[in-house]
């Protein structure tokens, strides 16, 4: 039973190149004392290279999808090249041959019926993984560290929804601590790939995009790992976006209600729901740099240590469309608001922010293709204007309900920007409003300017 072990995840660039691989080879040496188990993506940009070849065979474009897939085999037979040495690279290129081989053959297969299913599409984007798994499996025994492959679709059991599919943790769980454990407990480096699964029935799932920190944390979770480092190309979580505002800094520590929040709302580190299955056992999940080992990262703990400043950080998400729903007053009667939310679900589109008067909603909703289609069915019910080119701002901190006068603070500093909807209330850890896109710069530098001048040490670098 692999307990006392810490569950290491790279991101597509950090196993980008086989630089980048030779980097993650030294890291998890020195991490050898504390029982790693790795999990990697897919190398940066083969998912969606193998996604193209799934959509060309799709529409018969059989050579097309067969040109890409010599383009990826290349790409890998040359960083393993670099890799590894005469012996060992023998060894790999015959078995990388034979999963390019499988994987043509799926192609010509799909081009020959025409037609691309949900479950063929996860059997296409699961190679990056099983690819760049087995290509890190033999970089770190090529640097003289005791590793073994071990496929993901044996360990992580999921239900039959292709492309989005959920994990079955118990049998998930019992899988784990039969093919992982035993790895670990031998004093070996398991080495798997996120983001894919399968069915009991062993066909082959992908537990959706960014679905490979979810991947490590089911992992982590299941065998109750000390904790959990998801490796990307940043030193952690800022305090806002370093691209707008160049003095962004670390945020050594947060909660995971908060680093949820503002990944939620556009900061790119960490996918939400990702973390969820640690944050249930209380597993601590520390981002972390593969080009900047030394730099400590971000720590996401369940309970956040408390924080002299109001705020953690700031984070935008543009593109978003604002919808005004006005009834007459008469019409209000209860059953409005279910009617409108049975809408947007009707159209499958998820709504960020709502702010309701008595005759009238404002809700956002990011910006996409379906939402005349949404406009015209709510017409039924009321008068409806849509809006887009809006941003939601988002202001994340501890128990901000508390603090007499935030909202003063936040709108006084503004008190010349045209703010379309407020929310605060709904969440104890975020203001929320919503702006016009081009203003989202200049908003952003100016509360950092504000909230983030002076910093309390013991939460920011």
């Amino acid at each position: 039973m692999a307990a006392h072990c810490v569950v290491m995840k790279f991101g597509g660039t950090s196993v980008g190149d086989s630089k980048a691989i030779a980097r993650v080879a030294e890291i998890v040496r020195g991490r050898l004392p504390h029982r790693p188990i790795v999990v990697v993506s897919a190398m940066a940009k083969v998912t969606d290279q193998l996604l193209q070849m799934a959509r060309a065979a799709g529409d018969g474009d059989r050579q097309r999808a067969l040109i890409l897939a010599r383009e990826c085999r290349e790409r890998h037979y040359n960083t393993a090249g670099e890799l590894l040495g005469t012996a060992l690279f023998t060894q790999f290129h015959s078995d990388l041959g034979s999963e390019f081989e499988e994987l043509e053959e799926l192609l010509r297969g799909i081009a020959a019926v025409g037609e691309l299913t949900p479950r063929t599409t996860d059997h296409v984007a699961a190679f990056g993984e099983v690819l760049s798994s087995k290509l890190v499996t033999a970089a770190l025994s090529a640097h003289n560290l005791p590793a073994a492959h071990v496929d993901s679709r044996d360990c992580i059991v999921t239900d039959e929804t292709f492309m989005r599919a959920s994990p079955l943790f118990d049998d998930t769980n019992a899988r784990l601590r039969e093919f992982v454990a035993p790895v670990v407990d031998r004093g070996e480096v398991p080495v798997m790939g996120g983001f894919i699964g399968a069915t009991r029935a062993g066909v082959t799932t992908t537990i959706g995009r960014g679905g490979s920190d979810f991947s490590a944390a089911i992992v982590g979770a299941g065998l109750s790992a000390d904790k959990i480092e998801i490796w990307t190309d940043v030193d952690g979580m800022m305090t806002t976006d370093p691209n707008i505002c160049p003095d962004a800094r670390r945020i050594k520590t947060i909660s995971f209600e908060e680093a949820a929040e503002l990944a939620y709302f556009g900061a790119k580190v960490l996918h939400p729901a990702t973390v969820l299955p640690a944050i249930q056992k209380n597993i601590p999940v520390y981002i972390l740099n593969s080009r900047n080992p030394s730099c400590e990262g971000t720590r996401i703990t369940a309970r956040a240590p408390h924080c002299k400043n109001f705020f953690k950080a700031i984070a935008a998400k543009k593109r978003i469309t604002i919808v005004d729903v006005a009834a007459p007053r008469m019409l209000l009667a209860h059953g409005f608001l279910k009617s409108i939310f049975e809408a947007f679900d009707r159209h499958r589109i998820p709504v960020d922010v709502v702010s309701t008067s008595e005759v009238s909603v404002s809700l956002t909703v990011d910006s996409n293709e379906s939402i005349p289609a949404l406009a015209a069915d709510l017409a039924k019910l009321a008068d409806v204007k849509y809006e887009g080119r809006k941003a939601i701002v988002c202001l994340v901190g501890q128990s901000l309900r508390e603090i007499p006068g935030i909202a003063a603070h936040v709108f006084g500093e503004l008190s010349d920007v045209k703010i379309r909807m407020i929310s605060q209330g709904a969440s104890e850890i975020n203001l929320t409003f919503v702006i016009d896109e081009d203003q989202v710069p200049s908003v952003i530098q100016r509360l950092h300017k504000r909230f983030f001048a002076e910093l309390d040490p013991e939460i920011f670098a």
